[in-house]
């Protein structure tokens, strides 16, 4: 399935059904007096986040979302249909934008979160309430209030607990796919991962989910390579692993590079906890890999972590210093596993 995190809708709620002239007309009764009913409210158009999506690809094919009409009031004072409520079901993390893409109308960030975009409009009146004392036979009737049609963007992004970041072939795919359930695209040629990952981590008995954000280039922030299109999706994160690929000859320009970028990026990115790591240390010599990490400090200006994602060296130790960082409301315990409660005595 493909990922989609922006997409254009359309969206119009429904117009409310008009309200009737009627007279009651019976025989033996000589002063039937009015009895036209109201007219039904137009339906309206509500987005939901729902459990079991995590891509907007379903507002690909379909980007138009028209409640329907109230039906109009009728005699007998009978009161006309309200039109049905349209439903956008979209992923949980999903911020609904105005049509600017600037304003953001709501953010959906926990499952069953609800809101009304547009809400239809009322149904007018049947000659039936403007009855008063001294008008017995109104011949009057209001028309339905007219709909609301509007444009709106939906924006996801990702809810996961921690982001990783880091230059285009840095090595974070190959350390989603070793340490977690994830399989990104990884291959012996350079590329880049062009959608982000999802990957449930687990370390000391506690899950937590990383985020693979595609790599960035400097200039990013300029609309270079991918750009910061992906960079919404670790908002939400707690802390950021940032990656440093051991191989490059330039290792603290690299690190700077992706600093430079969130800094430029806004949002509070730069701010948040980073754990940084040296990666690919499996082909380094220790004299080289000695001078990587000392230069990789001096830029980072704290702690640096040797792994290798290929061998698993050091991973474990790389994923408790990012647990340490995620919140405690964010951490899942890890189910015991179904073996060890086979091994277990029997019970009566």
């Amino acid at each position: 399935m493909k990922f989609l995190d922006l997409a254009k809708v359309y969206i119009r709620s429904g117009s409310g059904g008009n309200g009737s002239v009627s007279f009651r007309r019976e025989k033996y009764i000589e002063y039937g007096g009015p009895d036209g009913g109201d007219g039904g409210r137009g339906g309206d158009v509500v987005a939901e986040a729902v459990d079991g999506l995590n891509t907007l690809i379903d507002f690909r094919y379909q980007q138009h979302f028209f409640a329907k009409n109230g039906q109009g009031g009728a005699g007998q004072q009978r009161t006309g249909k309200s039109g049905d409520t349209i439903i956008l079901r979209v992923p949980v993390g999903t911020e609904i934008l105005d049509e600017d893409e600037e304003t953001v109308i709501a953010d959906l960030s926990k499952l069953g979160d609800r809101v009304v975009l547009a809400q239809g409009g009322n149904g007018g009146w049947g000659n039936l309430k403007f009855k008063t004392a001294t008008n017995q036979a109104p011949s009057k009737a209001n028309s339905g209030q007219p709909g609301v049609e509007r444009t709106i963007w939906l924006r996801l992004k990702l809810i996961a607990d921690a982001g990783l970041l880091g230059l285009p072939n840095a090595g974070k795919s190959t350390f989603l796919a070793a340490t977690s359930n994830a399989r990104p695209k990884i291959a012996d040629y350079p590329f880049t991962t062009l959608h982000p990952n999802l990957g449930v981590v687990g370390v000391d008995n506690a899950e937590f989910v990383i985020a693979d954000i595609p790599g960035l280039i400097a200039g990013a922030h300029e609309g270079k390579g991918l750009g910061t299109r992906f960079l919404g999706h670790v908002e939400r994160c707690s802390v950021l692993l940032h990656l440093v690929d051991g191989t490059s000859e330039t290792v603290a320009e690299d690190y700077r590079a992706i600093i430079d970028e969130l800094e430029a990026y806004g949002g509070h990115l730069a701010d948040k906890p980073r754990v940084t790591a040296l990666n690919k240390v499996d082909a380094l010599e220790p004299e080289a890999l000695a001078e990587a990490k000392a230069a990789l400090e001096e830029a980072a200006q704290g702690r640096v972590f040797l792994m290798s994602g290929v061998s698993g060296e050091g991973t474990t130790q790389v994923l408790r210093a990012v647990r340490a960082e995620v919140t405690e409301d964010r951490i899942r315990q890890r189910k015991p596993d179904s073996d060890a409660e086979d091994d277990a005595p029997w019970r009566p």
